[in-house]
């Protein structure tokens, strides 16, 4: 894996400012007694509970495979993810609740300056991390991070809006205004919280990451052998940094198996050579058959029943269904 120990220290630095950045929250809502920062606040815990979670998952997903685990420990962090979404709809939840019992209540607001102040710093410290963890977690194909990273640039942008309407409270000095940021707000978190928990539930199913798989097969068409005649039933499977493709690959039937090995083996190549990210493939060998002469680009086949017509390029149309080779079942 590529630096899945920077990760750890990445995430671990992170929750210790989260920590820090929950504990400013809260004071600023113990001067101002203002739902809207209590909300931030509440958020807080939610972001030092995922980022713990989330610490331990990229900690247990960079561990090597064992007996048990022949693919791995990847999977973990679509749980984590998965876990840190749903923290995130309980959070915006409880947001709700607190700023509908302030407003019945008519809750008064006290020293907006320095709530104002403290939230603002607490933000831009948040919009820094959720980049850096963003852009890590991309590279890394890390959902675990990038989900940390959204989670925490949602906060950010949140503590903007957030910080305005307290601005405009101080201006106007219409009270009711901070229940109604809290809710906006919470909606928002219960929105984020929504598209993280989906994304965990997708990699959980297995479900294929088309925009990855176009790209490992444009690498492999671009690079194309003549004597890579087809390649069909093209299936990818995520776990953590490692991504697990199998798939069937037609050669000459008249190949022995050192040859056919040799060319199974430089694809594997190519693809880990090129392919920002791990690759394991498991290719099914097919023989050509007659009606694979007409997208067959090996010039000089002795055994060739048919003329060359057209290659078939490669792509997400072509690959990924379980067709058999040939002209007639490409058109």
């Amino acid at each position: 894996m590529k630096g899945p120990g920077n990760n750890v220290r990445l995430q671990a630095v992170v929750l210790a400012i989260g920590v820090l950045l929950m504990a400013l929250k809260f004071l600023a809502w113990r001067a101002t007694h203002s739902n809207t920062i209590l909300s931030d606040a509440l958020e807080s815990i939610v972001n030092v509970v995922a980022g713990a979670f989330a610490l331990y998952s990229l900690y247990l997903a960079a561990k090597p495979r064992d007996r048990e685990h022949p693919y791995g420990h990847g999977k973990v962090e679509f749980i984590s993810a998965g876990i840190e979404g749903g923290l995130v709809v309980i959070a915006g939840g409880v947001i709700i609740w607190r700023a509908v019992q302030a407003l019945l209540s008519h809750q008064q607001l006290h020293d907006l300056d320095i709530g104002i102040l403290l939230t603002g710093t607490a933000g831009a410290i948040n919009l820094i991390m959720g980049l850096l963890l963003q852009r890590r977690g991309r590279k890394a194909r890390s959902i675990t991070m990038e989900a940390s990273g959204t989670h925490l640039l949602s906060d950010a942008w949140s503590t903007v809006a957030m910080v305005l309407g307290l601005v405009l409270i101080r201006f106007t000095g219409i009270m009711w205004l901070d229940q109604l940021f809290a809710i906006l707000f919470a909606l928002y978190i219960i929105l984020t919280g929504l598209r993280i928990f989906r994304r965990s539930v997708a990699g959980i199913m297995d479900e294929a990451d088309l925009e990855v798989a176009a790209t490992v097969i444009k690498l492999l068409d671009e690079h194309r052998r003549p004597q890579w005649v087809d390649m069909h039933n093209f299936r990818m499977i995520k776990y953590g940094t490692v991504l697990h493709i199998d798939c069937h690959v037609t050669l000459p039937w008249y190949f022995s198996l050192e040859q056919a090995h040799a060319e199974i083996s430089a694809m594997e190549q190519l693809v880990n050579e090129r392919h920002d990210q791990e690759v394991e493939l498991f290719i099914h060998m097919d023989p050509c058959i007659p009606t694979s002469c007409a997208i067959c680009q090996v010039s000089e086949c002795r055994e060739r029943k048919a003329p060359f017509q057209q290659r078939v390029p490669w792509s997400l149309d072509t690959v990924l269904d379980n067709a058999k080779h040939g002209m007639a079942h490409r058109k």
